[in-house]
């Protein structure tokens, strides 16, 4: 990494409040890629790009063309890997269900993609409503028979949903927050929509883990992790609760999922090698299928010692509202 720990960015205006968005910046930069400078923002309280979009210009990108450009296969994979998803989406479902009274089961999901996480829901009892920018997406959950709104959660959607809902008793967003210009600002329309006691579930990238500066600064690999325009923000576990803790929330655990960087610290490189990396992906899904089988509480021992000491490729995690 083009570390430049001399150089700092400020910006004009300052927004010490998260829940109002945060229009100022200024912090340390400690990379540029793509015509991006990355910041460890002291106003946000944690790494992003610079310059961040406009919402309206991430509208094309995210209503048509991510999956077309980016995911071409994104659909295809989502349905093969369901069975092997769905141990994740228990965990975050029990998660969420312990926190809650029987009788609560209305659930929120901004980012819904094609609705696997949603159909897992329904499955198991609770009502379930999704957001999703992506027409394609959109329409494949639609087609499994899912309640999809389509479009961006925006103040104008957070207004309809609260004049024509009642409050929500559950709120999940997975992979969501690393895309948008203001994550706090989302999250707190998100979380007016909670009923009191409410618990929500919050996933990101667990970027700047242990493994990936391990690779980084003694295996000399570039930040690959690093990924503007599409990946605008990157959260620890510390700082994903530095900020649910600003919006008012209580955090409750932590959940992450298998790290895959190990396999890059093992020797097999699967960066920008798409066959080796769905060869890395089948074997860990094949690991944790066998190890659920044989013990599922060795599974989850094994994920919650990983994500209390900060590993695993995804941050989650489980907080209330009071």
């Amino acid at each position: 990494m083009n570390m430049r720990a001399e150089f700092r960015y400020q910006s004009p205006q300052s927004s010490p409040d998260p829940s109002a968005g945060a229009t100022a910046h200024q912090g340390t930069v400690i990379d540029s890629v793509n015509g991006h400078d990355v910041i460890a923002c002291e106003c946000c309280g944690f790494i992003h790009v610079l310059p961040l979009p406009t919402p309206r210009s991430l509208e094309q990108a995210y209503a048509q063309d991510y999956y077309e450009s980016e995911k071409p296969s994104y659909l295809i994979h989502a349905s093969e890997d369901e069975r092997w998803a769905r141990l994740s989406y228990d965990d975050r479902l029990a998660a969420l269900s312990a926190e809650l009274p029987p009788a609560r089961r209305r659930l929120l999901e901004i980012g819904s993609g094609p609705g696997l996480f949603l159909a897992r829901a329904e499955e198991t009892g609770w009502t379930a409503i999704g957001i999703e920018p992506s027409r394609q997406a959109a329409s494949f959950a639609r087609g499994r028979g899912l309640t999809i709104h389509n479009g961006f959660f925006d103040e104008a959607l957070c207004g309809e949903l609260a004049r024509s809902q009642p409050p929500f008793d559950a709120l999940h967003l997975m992979n969501v927050l690393e895309h948008v210009p203001d994550p706090a600002a989302i999250l707190a329309q998100a979380i007016s929509l909670l009923a009191p006691g409410g618990a929500v579930c919050i996933g990101v990238p667990n970027d700047f883990n242990p493994l990936q500066r391990l690779l980084q600064h003694k295996r000399n690999m570039a930040p690959w992790w690093i990924a503007p325009p599409h990946h605008l923000n990157y959260f620890t576990f510390e700082t994903l609760e530095g900020l649910l803790r600003r919006l008012g929330l209580d955090i409750r655990g932590r959940l992450t999922s298998f790290p895959m960087e190990l396999f890059l610290a093992l020797g097999r490189n699967y960066v920008g090698n798409e066959a080796l990396g769905r060869e890395c992906h089948g074997l860990r899904k094949d690991f944790d299928l066998d190890l659920a089988a044989l013990d599922a509480r060795a599974r989850h021992a094994f994920y919650q010692a990983l994500a209390q000491a900060g590993f695993g490729r995804e941050a989650i995690v489980v907080a209330v509202k009071p």
